[in-house]
């Protein structure tokens, strides 16, 4: 069989509401972010490597010089033995992003999306976006411990969902855009050590924490049907400020992620927010075109490494 050079593309990704909680079965609101992507490149080579290049993590490897819990390596081979792919023939495939790492945009599952996107390409395997999403999780969840599964689903999807584990996702249909700004305070952060602390404090005191959860779920609740035309904007910001506030308690918050929200918030934005594990990584705030510039140059004075913007259209598409 004659295999064809070929690419594919995932976007970043944002955690409206629901992070943590999702882990614990509660629902879960995210948001694709096009204005950063990671796209894998495959080629055919000669001989019988499979060569991978990952320069923004300094990978120059075959495959076979990889540890085996890589999880480059371990998507490559799950993809094989899954697919009974016995031709893994030679090839190079070559891995960029623009997506911040450890800040909470979902790095490794846009990675990881995209390398499956492209070797379903190259093998003709037309995989659908549930089998995607399946491999991928698989692959998160070497990297993460226990992820809820937002990650590779919205990814996957790339349009805004509710996602409630062991559910079906849920596409949500919004009826006017939105523009957020998402601030990264430059602190790298793990989603697999904030999941694995909020895990132990939840073993400590099971009832105040579950009690945390079921609140962070109504407040998803309630911004699903803002999102969908059954409230209003300022609404939904104040939610945003519920639901951070929450995240403080439960003790994934930071002195850079609070100064962030408070300075977005004290700068126009209808509400804010951290998004992702916490502990560093990012937030977001949602601005209307009046405030967008104000609220950006004040998170830059506040600290932010970097502002992104990302607009979610009626449509569902998001736009950077």
């Amino acid at each position: 069989m004659n295999y064809q050079s070929c690419s594919a593309n995932a976007p970043g990704k944002i955690i409206l509401f629901g992070e943590h909680a999702a882990v614990y079965g509660r629902p879960a609101i995210a948001i694709p972010v096009t204005q950063v992507k990671a796209i894998a490149e495959i080629s055919p080579s000669f001989g019988n490597e499979i060569r991978i290049l990952a320069p923004d993590i300094h990978i120059d490897s075959t495959l076979h010089e990889l540890p085996a819990n890589h999880p480059l390596a371990a998507l490559l081979n799950l993809i094989q033995n899954t697919y009974k792919i016995n031709d893994f023939e030679a090839f190079t495939i070559r891995v960029h992003s623009t997506i911040p790492v450890a800040a909470g945009l979902g790095s490794s599952a846009a990675v990881s999306v995209a390398i499956t996107r492209a070797i379903s390409q190259f093998f003709g395997l037309a995989l659908d976006n549930p089998q995607i999403s399946n491999l991928v999780y698989e692959i998160e969840k070497i990297q993460h411990g226990s992820p809820s599964g937002i990650d590779n689903s919205v990814i996957t999807y790339q349009q805004p969902i509710l996602f409630q584990r062991d559910l079906p996702i849920l596409p949500i249909n919004l009826t006017q855009p939105f523009t957020f700004l998402v601030g990264d305070t430059g602190i790298p952060s793990k989603t697999s050590a904030s999941v694995g602390k909020v895990r132990k404090a939840r073993e400590m005191e099971l009832d105040r924490y579950n009690q945390y959860f079921d609140e962070i779920a109504a407040i998803t609740v309630k911004a699903k049907n803002i999102l969908e035309g059954s409230g209003t904007i300022t609404q939904l910001g104040e939610l945003l400020n519920q639901n951070h506030g929450i995240l403080q308690k439960i003790g994934v918050s930071c002195h850079a992620l609070d100064t962030l929200v408070t300075t977005a918030i004290d700068s126009g934005a209808y509400g804010a927010k951290l998004c992702g594990g916490g502990d560093g990584g990012n937030m977001i705030a949602l601005v209307s075109e009046k405030t967008i510039e104000k609220v950006r140059a004040a998170l830059i004075v506040a600290g932010a490494v970097r502002v992104i913007t990302t607009n979610i259209e009626p449509t569902g598409q998001a736009h950077g």
